[in-house]
């Protein structure tokens, strides 16, 4: 039991030490941060249901879920082939194009949840109503 514990304490080490890595080194994760903070703050402000909440979450899952995938491809990409190759390129363009998908998606789904309360919020504060 003592080496199962330990195991596990060992692999979130590793998982955290790639999360710290992805957040290091590529911008676009610091980008993500960002406008998953917004979307957070924003949803409470406007105080939406937890169905909603659970959509968010899981969206926002999705989108750095992508972004990991496609660091550990281009990086194991470049360690299969230091050298440029097509077939190299074609692997870390279509990995770029999934994190492309999972972002796009993820904007519509929260202008989709978060637009219309916001709107309204938006309408209310100008109106005085």
């Amino acid at each position: 039991m003592k080496t199962f514990i330990l195991s596990r304490i060992a692999a979130f080490g590793h998982a955290l030490r790639g999360w710290m890595y992805v957040l290091k080194t590529q911008h676009n994760a610091w980008v993500h941060s960002l406008a998953a903070t917004m979307v957070i703050l924003l949803s409470f402000w406007l105080q939406i249901p937890p169905r909603d909440w659970a959509v968010l979450v899981l969206t926002i899952a999705m989108v750095f879920t992508a972004e990991f995938i496609n660091t550990s491809i281009e990086a194991v990409v470049d360690l299969a082939s230091p050298q440029k190759h097509p077939l190299a390129k074609v692997g870390k363009d279509v990995g770029a194009g999934a994190v492309l998908i999972a972002a796009l998606a993820g904007v519509l789904i929260g202008l989709l949840i978060l637009g219309p309360p916001l709107w309204a919020r938006l309408i209310s504060l100008f109106t005085g109503n």
